[in-house]
């Protein structure tokens, strides 16, 4: 019989295998970041430790949705629901030249300030993971692991759920929504090249942090595993040594 890990571990295993463009999960994206396959493979080989969701890394450029009726002197940050979308993301750093070409920008030199403004946002996001571990015993030593590869804004939440997380990201403004529902980006393309340098720059370094957990996590030791007794268990291991007693208390009498 499984314990409550090896449970919710194979069942996550197979919710990942089955997961394809046709059958999409939760993520934006739909499907895990190519980038990400080698340490998940590498966590889930681990016998205490598994993958509950993942991302590589990524550039996004994102429209705020509406913030609402706002009380007078009131500032909202627009959040994904209430119409806000992307409008480009991309995992690979291949995908970054000439990105803003495939958006159609007016430019300007206005600055908006209205509190209802739905802005443009810019956005490096390096690797996250969150990873379950059987015990304290294991997340503690995946989070100390990856403190050693510079994931230093990893931790360790409820029920032994370790996040992975560093803080190379990227986040500016570069625009907002006008009038007829237009995009207006208020730096120029040459600001928008700068950032795209930049955020290269980060993608590379977050592929050689990926690199070094990847070499971290494959050298964890697996802890042998003490067997915990279930109740049944337990009933039929003092059933059976009553017997074996009842059994020498006979051969005593009769020796």
């Amino acid at each position: 019989m499984l314990d409550p890990f090896e449970q919710k571990k194979q069942a996550i295993i197979t919710e990942i295998s089955a997961t394809s463009s046709d059958l999409p999960d939760a993520s934006p994206k739909g499907t895990i970041d190519e980038f990400c396959w080698p340490v998940i493979n590498i966590i889930n080989r681990h016998s205490d430790m598994v993958t509950t969701s993942s991302c590589s890394g990524r550039v996004s450029v994102f429209l705020e949705g509406h913030k609402g009726d706002l009380k007078e002197g009131e500032m909202k940050i627009g959040a994904k629901g209430n119409e806000g979308r992307w409008l480009f993301v991309t995992h690979d750093p291949k995908d970054l030249p000439g990105w803003h070409k495939q958006i159609s920008f007016k430019y300007t030199t206005e600055y908006p300030l209205d509190p209802t403004t739905r802005y443009i946002l810019f956005k490096f996001e390096p690797l996250i993971l969150h990873v379950k571990c059987r015990d304290v015993a294991t997340a503690t030593q995946l989070y100390n692991t990856a403190m050693g590869c510079g994931f230093r804004e990893s931790g360790i939440g409820s029920h032994n759920n370790v996040a992975i997380r560093t803080s190379i990201k990227l986040d500016v403004p570069i625009g907002y929504l006008g009038e007829n529902d237009e995009l207006v980006c208020f730096v120029t393309p040459e600001y928008l090249d700068l950032i795209t340098t930049l955020s290269d720059n980060r993608f590379q370094e977050n592929f050689k942090k990926m690199r070094a957990i990847e070499r971290a996590i494959e050298g964890m030791e697996v802890k042998e595993q003490v067997k915990v007794e279930t109740k049944e268990e337990r009933r039929e291991r003092k059933r059976l040594e009553g017997l074996a007693r009842q059994q020498q208390l006979r051969e005593g009498r009769t020796a």
